[in-house]
């Protein structure tokens, strides 16, 4: 495996036509999980993801790892639970605006993962670990499989990805400052978007925020700044890399997980800082194009078709 990832992923169920979910009569079915898109994202890119779970033993659990081993993501280490179902949310459709998202979650099969979900030796193989913060926030049993994943990957020289992503209907802002800060102390790099710097290290500057979480022990951090693109800090060379502008953005929502697979992405092929945060940037604006969390990613051949200048 190039990356290896592990997290929550949800069957997702969206109105047919843009009205409150109140209102509506049909939906359209497909699924959404911050570290299934990454996993979705980076096969689409060309490189070999892994993705680990728990999923209900029913027929949305299938579906789920069915669309995601359909995706070429390798799902061999997804367990299926018995006596738990598999998460389902609503995302409301408004046209330009952020849509409001709904979750039916709590007592997921998911929520029952542990450290002993993990392999060590499928693990040690992989070239990066991508961690977010929405699996610490699931129970404490995620908890502490996202520290034992970290440790894991330490003793075999796998580098560590941490997007804080930071959910907070499912913990205080308090709570997930404590726990996203101690988990990026131990991570190798860190993506947050702009206001998850701000939550975590209580600056408002991009460039402050960086200099934070390096000091708080990450050895990179990349800051996500939306269409006016990101910050990079990587201790030796840091700067500004513009977005690219999109003329009618449909969906948000996938925009952070497609920016980390093409920034794991460049770096994979051996790419400078600021030319994989420029390929994090191309396949971020790709994302908000489509409705759907993983329908806007693009394969690595319609990047070259459509810009080629993003390459070295």
């Amino acid at each position: 495996m190039d990356v290896v990832t592990f997290g929550e992923t949800m069957v997702l169920f969206h109105p047919s036509s843009a009205v409150p979910l109140r209102f509506a009569g049909q939906f359209e079915k497909t699924i959404g999980g911050a570290e299934s898109n990454v996993a979705i994202a980076l096969s689409r890119l060309g490189h070999q993801a892994g993705w680990i779970s728990r999923l209900g033993n029913d027929d949305f659990g299938i579906y789920v790892r069915n669309f995601i081993r359909g995706e070429g993501v390798d799902t061999s280490r997804v367990v299926f639970d018995q006596a738990r179902s598999t998460a389902i949310f609503f995302k409301g459709k408004r046209t330009e605006q952020e849509p409001k998202v709904y979750y039916y979650r709590s007592g997921s099969a998911a929520s029952r993962m542990s450290p002993e979900d993990l392999d060590e030796d499928y693990l040690s193989k992989a070239k990066y670990l991508h961690v977010t913060g929405i699996t610490p926030a699931l129970s404490d049993s995620c908890r502490d499989l996202v520290f034992h994943a970290i440790a894991m990957a330490k003793r075999h020289g796998v580098m560590v990805v941490f997007d804080p992503n930071i959910r907070l209907k499912l913990w205080s802002k308090e709570q997930a400052k404590e726990t996203l800060m101690e988990i990026a102390s131990r991570c190798d790099i860190v993506l947050p978007g702009i206001e998850e710097g701000i939550l975590m290290t209580g600056k408002s500057q991009p460039e402050e925020a960086a200099r934070m979480l390096l000091k708080n022990g990450s050895k990179a951090v990349v800051v996500k700044l939306g269409a006016e693109g990101a910050y990079y800090d990587n201790g030796s060379e840091r700067g500004y890399v513009e977005g690219f502008p999109v003329s009618r953005m449909v969906d948000p929502i996938g925009a952070g997980d497609g920016f980390a697979a093409g920034f794991l992405s460049g770096l994979l092929r051996g790419w400078t800082y600021q030319e994989a945060v420029r390929l994090g940037n191309r396949v971020g604006a790709y994302a908000v194009t489509v409705s759907g969390d993983v329908e806007g990613y693009p394969y690595f051949e319609q990047i070259i078709r459509d810009n080629e200048e993003i390459l070295r």
